[in-house]
């Protein structure tokens, strides 16, 4: 399988299981406008790409990702220069959306997204890895919800995801104050699953989780992802509904017999 090729992202696909790396170590993967444009593009690949079945998102260098490169989307946000205000603003506006929309492409993804985070993850950084199906980091990782320490309101899915994630008052002194959170008060906070010794182990211990969800038919995984996350955004009954009309249509009996002929071993299921 030929794999796209990127100049801020390194992509590898072990068997079922996808890696995709933020590749600017140097500038701690800073998110810059042909990061944000990859990242949707990549993600994309990945959710028509038949042979893999999950994703894991991490980092290369010492931290996960230092959130947006500020000289590099900054010179893009104010470039309207003597432009009509109303004009700049509804510039701005689009800029915001279509970045929105770049990072949104990880959770229209139909395969599981794990973000495996070390070292910084901050500003855009949350916003990414809120965007993810699970996260877990490493005993050196921290958080913080950098945008209000630089004059600015978090905007690209940080203060919507996060509610649905951790608990609102938790949250509100978080957006607020930009604070730090480590490892351990993040997995308190149920922002992620697990914390593990280090980078090393983190990245092992998630490659097996991703290999075990690999395992799974591919059919029922798309359908449960698409069920949680149309339950976030709806009421109990619309979700029953809605998953009563999609496995109507889309439950496998192949699926099923094969899973229950298989007992403990991994059944052979169609991507």
């Amino acid at each position: 399988m030929e794999l796209p090729a990127f100049d801020t992202l390194e992509l590898a696909v072990d068997g079922a299981v996808a890696t995709v790396e933020l590749a600017r170590p140097g500038k701690a993967n800073a998110i810059d406008l042909v990061l944000w444009a990859e990242l949707q593009r990549c993600f994309e690949w990945l959710d028509g790409a038949p042979t893999v079945r999950a994703v894991i998102l991490a980092g290369q260098g010492r931290h996960f990702c230092a959130g947006i490169d500020l000289a590099d989307l900054g010179a893009a946000v104010f470039a309207a220069g003597d432009r009509e205000p109303a004009r700049a603003a509804e510039g701005l506006r689009r800029l915001i959306l279509r970045l929105q929309d770049n990072l949104s492409s990880i959770e229209r993804c139909r395969k599981p997204v794990l973000a495996a985070i070390h070292g910084a993850c901050v500003g855009a950084g949350v916003d990414l890895v809120a965007c993810c199906d699970m996260r877990y980091c490493s005993e050196d990782a921290y958080f913080s919800i950098k945008e209000i320490d630089i004059g600015m309101t978090a905007d690209v899915g940080t203060l919507q995801r996060l509610p649905h994630l951790i608990g609102r008052g938790m949250l509100h002194e978080l957006a607020y104050t930009g604070r730090r959170v480590g490892g351990d008060e993040a997995r308190e906070l149920q922002l992620v699953n697990r914390v593990f010794p280090d980078r090393a182990a983190l990245l092992a211990g998630v490659r097996d989780i991703a290999a075990a969800i690999a395992r799974k038919s591919p059919l029922a995984i798309r359908g449960t992802k698409e069920m949680l996350l149309y339950a976030r955004d709806h009421s109990v009954a619309d979700g029953l509904n809605y998953v009563a009309t999609w496995n109507a249509a889309m439950l496998s009996q192949r699926d099923v017999m094969a899973a229950l002929a298989a007992g403990d071993a991994p059944p052979d299921f169609e991507s």
